[in-house]
């Protein structure tokens, strides 16, 4: 871990954040555009997709802390919005420049929240949290999207995912 956080309670997030941060690119490298798209027929989320689901997490979640950036995933991704069947989806470059781009700033700001921070009440449709209890959810979430790019990887005859 680069820092410690604020809050002692962050301390697990935080390694996981890093290595999310790392393991996301690692889950995408040496993927080609023509198969990011690809659902093998199936109704299954396709890789851009997933994807573009993981960056947007992240973006949302930095609102949380007064980080309001655009990015790439605003209008297909908006509202958690689901796959569009035949939507053309941004390429991975173009995540991934986002994804760099949010990730360092939100760290920061998960690094140096408070305790009165993380109690804070987010309001969801059918539901309050608090702002700690979305950050172990979006970590959570964060960790599955990386395992399905890597089951994706396998299906469509990628080697496995290099976790080193």
């Amino acid at each position: 871990m680069k820092t410690t956080p604020r809050s002692s309670r962050m301390y697990g997030f935080i390694v996981l954040y890093e290595m999310h941060t790392d393991f996301l690119l690692r889950a995408l490298d040496g993927i080609d555009e023509k198969d990011t798209q690809k659902r093998l027929d199936t109704k299954a989320n396709h890789i851009a997709w997933i994807t573009g689901s993981i960056v947007q997490g992240r973006y949302f979640l930095a609102k949380s802390f007064g980080i309001d950036l655009p990015s790439i995933t605003d209008d297909l991704f908006a509202n958690n919005q689901g796959i569009i069947d035949d939507a053309a989806y941004p390429s991975l470059a173009d995540f991934i420049k986002d994804w760099k781009e949010i990730s360092p700033k939100l760290q920061e700001a998960l690094t140096q929240a408070t305790d009165e921070k993380l109690e804070e009440k987010l309001s969801m449709p059918g539901m309050e949290i608090t702002l700690f209890e979305m950050i172990s959810f979006s970590t959570y979430r964060d960790a599955n999207c990386i395992g399905q790019i890597a089951l994706w990887r396998r299906l469509l005859g990628y080697p496995g995912m290099n976790y080193m």
